[in-house]
């Protein structure tokens, strides 16, 4: 199989949702929205690995961070601090403008994620320099995947207006809104920007119920797997994806059989290959364990596992992009949500 091509890094812009997808926050009910709003900055939690990847990511020199939210805009002071104290760095912040819209009267828009993610992605990469490439992060809570894989094929020009304006329609997005999103949608520069679609699957949700988005979609179950899925796609190195790795040990509890399984599924779903495998195990041969601790033990017990299973390795499979026909799946992936939500709200009794 020949090289691939090498990425610019300092060519890549990286799109974060929040909730779910960097913290751990809890918001199914109305009490829990509650205590999430007054929760002060030290006691949010981090989803374990994720402020390791994303500092990581900013050490590779990238274009932009730019984060974007669907937490109300009336939190930014105490997730900035959060993000402060996490050590993240960057370069645009967009949260929800809830309460303008509810003293609107738009009670929908509290709950739409379609507009309001869509209309801030486009409008962001109206300003971005057209040869940008992108990776993005989101979770399975709602929408994101669906969203971040329509925004890419909206750049790419793979979607027309009659499509667009269905799905927003399916969406039940306010009518005085889809003209200013299919205008802005028209002024993107056409470019097949968007690389990966990384999705943390905080509801469980199982990876094959994102089949239909394509490979460029990577449902997630820990910050291991997209940190090793970007080694293979050449956005990092293979000593940043250790680190990543040795905090989730320390934060989360990890164990080598644990770091193998995720190497592992992603090999199964031929994400990553040999040729991360052989990048790894010869970064924990010259890795320096000043400083890692318990991890370093464990991260060379991964590296033999890894090692030994390589042979077995297929190559990845292109990051190709399917056909998809969006207003068809716009209510099998809301179901998906919901179903997602359900069993949330049922494990927490």
């Amino acid at each position: 199989m020949p090289e691939p091509a090498p990425i610019e890094r300092a060519r890549v812009v990286y799109r974060w949702d929040l909730d779910k997808t960097y913290l751990r926050t809890d918001f199914d009910t109305v009490r829990d929205l509650v205590r999430t709003a007054f929760e002060p900055p030290a006691r949010k939690r981090t989803v374990p690995g994720a402020g390791a990847l994303l500092r990581e990511l900013r050490q590779t020199g990238p274009a932009a961070v730019f984060i974007l939210s669907g937490s109300p805009e009336q939190m930014r002071r105490v997730l900035e601090a959060k993000l402060r104290l996490d050590g993240i760095r960057w370069d645009a912040f967009t949260l929800k403008p809830s309460l303008e819209n509810l003293l609107r009267g738009r009670l929908r828009f509290l709950r739409d994620q379609v507009s309001y993610k869509l209309t801030a992605l486009l409008e962001s990469r109206t300003r971005a320099a057209p040869d940008t490439r992108e990776v993005l992060f989101g979770d399975d809570a709602e929408a994101d995947a669906f969203i971040y894989s329509l925004y890419a094929d909206l750049c790419a020009g793979r979607v027309d207006n009659e499509t667009l304006m269905e799905v927003l329609r399916r969406a039940r997005v306010y009518e005085e809104d889809i003209p200013h999103i299919v205008r802005v949608a028209a002024r993107v520069p056409r470019s097949d920007a968007v690389r990966r679609i990384h999705i943390h699957l905080d509801r469980m949700s199982m990876p094959h119920q994102f089949d239909e988005l394509g490979p460029r979609v990577v449902p997630f179950y820990n910050y291991f797997q997209p940190a090793l899925v970007l080694l293979e796609g050449g956005f990092l190195d293979a000593d940043a994806v250790l680190r990543v790795g040795a905090e989730i040990v320390i934060g989360k509890g990890f164990n080598p059989d644990a770091l193998a399984a995720s190497f592992a599924d992603l090999a199964r779903r031929r994400l990553i290959g040999p040729r991360s495998a052989g990048a790894l195990v010869d970064a924990v041969a010259a890795m320096d364990t000043r400083g890692l601790g318990q991890a370093a033990e464990a991260l060379r017990r991964f590296a033999r596992a890894v090692e030994r299973g390589a042979p077995d390795l297929d190559e990845p499979v292109p990051v190709g992009v399917p056909p998809i026909d969006y207003a068809a799946l716009f209510a099998r992936d809301r179901e998906r949500a919901h179903a997602g939500k359900r069993r949330a709200m049922w494990r927490s009794g």
